[in-house]
């Protein structure tokens, strides 16, 4: 009888706790993994760049030798090339490459990018960006956190349970034009709709970060129209003093025209901008107040003084849940260091809105081109402005209760022995809603980047404890959807 009660103590214990010899295998490893998110990060896969427009399709070419020495079927999938400054310039490839051993079990599909934002020691770097610094826990290297070390995390996780049993399906997507828009990308993931996503049951975007030191799962995020109101003034540059206060300035129509945009409360002034705006829910309102968020440390962290609110739950749901308004810069105003005594003729200032569910892009466009026309007409000047809208990116929500989101939450708790947090997050990343409404099937963000890991920043890092314990997430995730 004691036996037999050891016994089943000991099946329920193996049960409900992790696999020790993967999780043991992973941290044997982890020097091994270092390493080679060191070897991704010395390629400057910087994609805004088209002298770098080589590293990144260096990068992509990396990744798929990767994934072919973990017996993945690749295909680097030729997307044609763009006009840059009048030059043609090649569009990097996309990865779809898949591992698939047993149709009568699901797959799940995998999502990242190998592309990066813009960098330079100069700019403020701490590190050489471009060479994986550690210090103090932390991975430093443009890229680290956005998003070579969570496709690493993915693909170490990968290649532990191939050592055991892959217990599902897994196909990648991989792509090298994330940061400045998926050129192709969307287009790619129609046509092939019918044939690489045909089997495909879940899909999984490791591309997000934590809300706090306490892992997270994004099940939504905003989407974005990002304006250029361009004001062209005379035809050419003109002397401020032969022509100071007595021709209408471009820049200072462009200043006046910024300024009506958004108040210093951060509400945005366009009239009907707020109308398809659903407050969150009770529930969602609970998740952020229950959130260990700290914006006392993120406020350090970033030198921010204050926040425009105080309460915990209302940053984190004015972040995420209602529309903003940023302004982002003016191009062709003088900005050099020194002095330059011009008036120039043609001002473009840049300008986001963050959009939340309900909100069109189309509707936006209208609101913000008739707003900002009716403006300048008050302002009666005979300089001449445009308004283009140069990013359309719908907001994406997914439902929570489903199956995937059930194994995500299990996974996290077999991890960290801990219930994840659930939040929606402000930034945009638009081939989520696409996955969804293209395939039609469940896709959730399963992020392992820190709160203050600052990507697209300077100092960008990822800690080795998120990079580890994130390539056992991965790994446990698998073996949790082999139960749905």
């Amino acid at each position: 009888m004691i036996i037999l009660i050891f016994l089943l103590l000991f099946t329920i214990t193996c049960e409900s706790s992790p696999n020790p010899t993967i999780f043991e295998d992973i941290n044997r490893h982890q020097e091994e993994y270092v390493q080679r998110l060191k070897e991704w990060v010395a390629i400057e896969s910087d994609s805004s760049d088209p002298l770098k427009r080589e590293e990144v399709i260096r990068m992509m070419h990396l990744a798929a030798e990767r994934l072919k020495e973990l017996n993945a079927t690749v295909e680097l999938v030729e997307l044609g090339s763009q006009k840059l400054y009048g030059h043609d310039v090649p569009l990097p490839p996309v990865i779809l490459a898949g591992i698939e051993k047993d149709p009568k079990k699901p797959t799940v599909c995998f999502y990242g990018h190998l592309d990066v934002q813009p960098a330079k020691f100069e700019d403020g770097w701490s590190t050489q960006p471009y060479n994986l610094t550690e210090k103090d826990g932390n991975l430093y290297g443009r890229g680290t956190s956005d998003d070579k070390g969570q496709v690493l995390a993915v693909l170490h996780a990968v290649e532990t349970l191939q050592k055991h049993e892959l217990p599902v399906n897994v196909k990648f997507v991989f792509e090298g034009m994330e940061e400045v828009g998926s050129n192709g990308l969307f287009t790619l993931v129609e046509q092939r709709n019918s044939t690489f996503f045909s089997n495909v049951d879940y899909i999984v975007v490791t591309d997000t970060l934590w809300l706090s030191n306490k892992p997270g799962i994004t099940y939504g995020t905003r989407g974005n129209c990002y304006f250029f109101v361009e004001v062209q003034g005379a035809r050419k540059d003109l002397h401020s003093g032969s022509f100071g206060g007595v021709v209408h300035e471009a820049t200072g129509d462009l200043i006046f025209l910024l300024n009506t945009l958004v108040n210093s409360s951060g509400h945005i002034l366009i009239p009907g901008i707020y109308d398809a705006v659903v407050p969150p829910s009770e529930k969602e309102v609970e998740f952020y107040k229950e959130s260990e968020f700290n914006a006392a440390k993120i406020k350090r962290t970033f030198g921010i003084r204050n926040f425009t609110y105080s309460a915990k739950e209302e940053i984190l749901m004015r972040r995420s849940c209602y529309p903003s308004l940023s302004i982002h810069g003016i191009e062709g105003a003088f900005s050099a260091s020194g002095t330059k005594t011009v008036i120039p003729a043609k001002v473009t200032g840049k300008f986001s809105i963050r959009l939340v569910p309900n909100m069109e892009p189309s509707v936006v466009i209208n609101q913000v081109t008739d707003y900002l026309k009716e403006k300048f007409a008050e302002r009666k000047s005979p300089n001449h402005i445009s308004i283009k809208c140069v990013i359309q990116a719908k907001p994406w929500l997914s439902d929570i209760d489903g199956p995937l989101y059930l194994a995500g939450k299990k996974a996290i708790k077999k991890v960290f022995n801990t219930e994840p947090e659930m939040f929606r997050i402000g930034g945009t990343i638009p081939i989520g809603s696409h996955f969804q409404e293209v395939t039609g099937k469940s896709a959730m963000f399963l992020g392992i980047g820190g709160p203050d890991d600052a990507p697209h920043g300077q100092n960008e890092k990822l800690s080795r404890y998120n990079f580890i314990e994130g390539t056992k997430l991965y790994a446990a995730l698998l073996q949790e959807l082999v139960s749905l």
